[in-house]
């Protein structure tokens, strides 16, 4: 039912674009060592033209949509990794070659942020496996232990079980100071936590169900159209049901409550077996918090819904692919997901 790239080895080839926000000049001396990095590692890169970070996007949308295209049709290349996510990757979604994309057996796509809205695209509309986690200016940053590195991840075989598991600290507030130190690997995961159940009494929890999600702030402009159908894809591709991962990055609490209901609405949660919902630094809105804006939204569809998950912008990030089929254990301190790619 879904397709998954072939697995990532040394020696093959990684594509760099950057279908949102390009790297301005503060930020190069970051990029180069994260391609230092990779070559280390074993890999080959191309980097594309699409890169520019002067402005808001990096290129105009017809050649960064080409540019991802090709590099995701190249059978020569086996991953594409853009370096960061953005805010405008909105208006590559209708100029993607889906068909082509889906013909191609193409390379894997990996990010997280501003790229969610293009993994959810391409695995709703053509069953092609992405993969939500760390993206390539993170590369060199140490994994702790239970949470997969994306090449580790890329590396499975069809058929084999990823596990990982909740971490037991995360980073404080704020953006990592790669300007001031872009040879930064140490993640300083300095802040205790675990996940949480929104409905404490309602554990334990054990839910299977194939993956599908992103940032709510860019997929919610796909909610209800044709590039953004979970519902659709529920139907298509997973008899199992789903679990629906969302995560916050910034927007204030009743922003994130509509923008949460809107996916509601939108049906795609109408085959969730359990909702993830990521750790976030978000703000809330006066006393209405983010818990209040996922207790709106969720606290009455009668499905586990866990907090705090390690899937968005606050490190550390788990690598997770959209339509694999995943088991999530919460019980107790046992906090688990498995992912299998079958």
């Amino acid at each position: 039912m879904i397709r998954y790239p072939a697995p990532l080895r040394p020696g093959d080839r990684i594509g760099v674009t950057s279908p949102s926000s390009g790297v301005d000049e503060r930020f190069r001396p970051r990029l180069e060592f994260v391609l230092a990095d990779l070559a280390q590692r074993g890999y080959e890169v191309t980097v594309g033209e699409c890169m520019d970070g002067s402005g808001i996007v990096s290129a105009p949308a017809e050649q960064r949509a080409a540019e991802l295209t090709a590099m995701l049709t190249d059978p020569g290349i086996g991953a594409v990794v853009p370096p960061w996510g953005g805010e405008l990757a909105v208006d590559l979604v209708e100029r993607l070659d889906y068909a082509k994309i889906a013909e191609s057996g193409p390379a894997w796509l990996v990010g997280y942020s501003d790229i969610s809205t293009l993994l959810l695209a391409v695995t709703t509309r053509t069953g092609v496996a992405t993969l939500h986690g760390q993206n390539l200016m993170h590369t060199p940053t140490r994994r702790p232990d239970g949470i997969l590195h994306y090449l580790d991840a890329l590396q499975a075989e069809p058929g084999e079980v990823l596990e990982q598991r909740g971490s037991t600290h995360h980073k404080g507030p704020g953006f990592y100071n790669i300007i001031g130190q872009p040879d930064l690997v140490d993640p300083d995961l300095d802040q205790p936590g675990s996940w949480r159940l929104l409905d404490p009494g309602a554990g334990p929890v054990r839910a299977t169900g194939r993956l599908i999600g992103g940032c709510v702030e860019t997929i919610v402009s796909l909610a209800g159209t044709p590039y953004g159908d979970v519902r659709r894809f529920a139907e298509e591709h997973a008899p199992e049901g789903l679990i629906v991962y969302v995560e916050m990055c910034e927007h204030a609490a009743l922003d994130a409550a509509r923008e949460m209901y809107s996916l509601r609405l939108a049906g795609w949660f109408d085959h969730a077996n359990a909702i993830l919902v990521g750790r976030t630094d978000a703000p809330a809105a006066g006393s209405f918090t983010q818990d209040d804006a996922v207790r709106l939204a969720f606290g009455d569809l009668d499905i586990p819904v866990i907090l705090d998950v390690d899937c968005g912008h606050v490190a550390p990030e788990l690598a997770l692919v959209n339509g694999a089929l995943a088991e999530i254990v919460v019980d107790g301190s046992d906090q688990r997901i498995l992912q299998t790619l079958s």
